[in-house]
């Protein structure tokens, strides 16, 4: 999977080789990953109703991130003075794509469910890279091995909107669609702010389901340590991070771009708290739309770090 290389061991550079995600090895069988994580790319967006694209998300997300290459010993952070991701603990494999069947929105999305399914019940934490927002249910049916799952959902729409004509995979309605399932117990939403995919019943119904909505301004008033009040520490808890929950600067290759969102500091300084706070057991980056980016594919880069950033953090909170 390297470039051809003299040397007994090539560097696996960014420029070079296979893009895998962070430059890490192949996973041919999903049935035997023998991994700790595992990237699964669902490369799907039959669902959306506006600016298509994002099914090439997952290979945008991948190329970026082949400059954040795992390594042994791990990746240094100056500032927390922490290495995270160390191979020599950590085995990180990458599963590539789920098959995305065209024009058959059903079985494409069994594709996602079973092989999150597969991944789970080995003990591996699934990290999907979208694909539109609605891969986030098929995500979480996967997860049913866990008796109990919370949901921690950045975006800037509550995704809670009535499907349309009883569809029930329509890209506004996945967090609508996991509260009905009976292992899923609290949500939270961050980041929520967008005009477009919920009206006022839909937040109505949200929150006497229980749910916590916090826009961007909320959490810049309360912090993420209050909000995380209202889950029990240690809870095994999914990560849904549609890439809009960023601000239009980061995040400008998307579907649905907003204004006033998260800072890249404050996404990390929200998913090391979560990290400590909680058992992560998967994650979701989605509405990635490489097309739509800017000329140093930004967007691409940014879902590329956090995705890398909330890896370290879970496994540096379990080395604890």
């Amino acid at each position: 999977m390297n470039a051809f290389s003299v040397q007994d061991a090539p560097l696996n550079m960014a420029p070079t080789g296979i893009a895998t995600f962070a430059k890490v090895p192949i996973c041919y069988d999903i049935h035997h990953a023998n991994a700790d994580i595992a990237i699964l790319g669902a490369p799907f967006d039959l669902a959306i109703q506006g600016k298509t694209g994002c099914r090439l998300g997952p290979r945008g997300i991948r190329n970026a991130s082949t400059r954040f290459r795992m390594k042994k010993g791990g990746n240094y952070d100056p500032e927390r003075n922490k290495s995270y991701l160390d191979t020599d603990l950590w085995r990180v494999v990458d599963c590539g794509d789920c098959d995305y069947v065209p024009g058959d929105l059903t079985a494409t999305n069994k594709n996602l469910e079973e092989a999150v399914r597969i991944l789970a019940k080995q003990g591996v934490m699934p990290i999907v890279l979208g694909g539109d927002c609605s891969v986030g249910h098929q995500v979480v049916k996967g997860l049913d091995c866990y008796s109990q799952l919370d949901i921690i959902h950045f975006d800037s729409h509550l995704d809670w909107t009535k499907p349309l004509n009883g569809q029930p995979y329509f890209n506004g309605s996945p967090m609508r669609n996991n509260s009905t399932l009976p292992y899923v117990e609290k949500m939270i939403h961050l980041g929520i702010r967008g005009i477009g995919s919920s009206g006022p019943a839909d937040f109505e119904e949200a929150r006497a389901n229980g749910d916590k909505i916090y826009s961007v301004k909320d959490y810049r008033r309360v912090g993420i340590e209050e909000i995380l009040k209202n889950l029990e520490t240690g809870r095994n808890t999914f990560i849904h991070f549609d890439i809009d929950a960023m601000d239009y600067p980061l995040s400008k290759g998307t579907g649905s771009p907003m204004l006033g969102g998260f800072t890249y500091d404050e996404a990390t300084e929200m998913l090391e708290t979560i990290a400590n706070h909680c058992n992560v057991v998967g994650m979701a980056m989605t509405e990635v739309a490489p097309q739509y980016d800017d000329e140093g594919d930004t967007t691409c880069y940014t879902a590329a770090r956090l995705t890398c950033d909330l890896m370290g953090f879970a496994t540096k909170a379990r080395e604890k």
